[in-house]
């Protein structure tokens, strides 16, 4: 059981997978729940200030360099142009479009892309970490939901 509750945290902590997919290996693997949830969302939050605080730092310091200068740019401009995009279409709306854009379950909407936007527009710390927990939340649920659903529609994987 321990083994399966390391895993979830990991798991949850990688980009693009984050609790979505640890959220259904923990219930096909028989842990409950709440336990599944908290470990996941714990671990999905984690890397939130490290990437808010570092990622853009750490984008423009490669732009410039030979190898993954062009990759890093191409990061910085889409970032800034997505931003400003979202920024105009949501106005004062953007702490709920960040939440909701986190919360979908689908791989490349979750904590970390969400951060990481919220650090190129500048948004702040405090709110972008709130609307990231939310959007985790949101997608947490979501995923437990159908991870239960899918136990018990089709049995367990384990």
């Amino acid at each position: 059981m321990l083994k399966h509750c390391i895993i979830v945290f990991l798991v949850s902590m990688v980009p693009l997978i984050e609790l979505r997919g640890a959220i259904p290996y923990g219930v096909a693997y028989g842990l409950p729940l709440w336990q599944t949830f908290l470990i996941a969302i714990v671990g999905n939050m984690l890397p939130v200030p490290v990437i808010y605080l570092f990622a853009r730092r750490v984008l423009e310091w490669g732009k410039d360099r030979p190898v993954i200068g062009r990759f890093f740019t191409f990061c910085l401009e889409k970032g800034h142009r997505g931003g400003e995009k979202l920024k105009a279409r949501a106005g004062r709306g953007l702490f709920w479009a960040l939440l909701l854009f986190v919360g979908i379950p689908i791989p490349g909407t979750g904590a970390w892309t969400g951060t990481l936007a919220a650090s190129i527009l500048d948004m702040g710390l405090k709110k972008s970490a709130l609307a990231c927990m939310g959007g985790v939340l949101l997608a947490g649920c979501i995923m437990g939901l159908l991870s239960v659903l899918g136990v018990n529609l089709f049995g367990t994987v384990a």
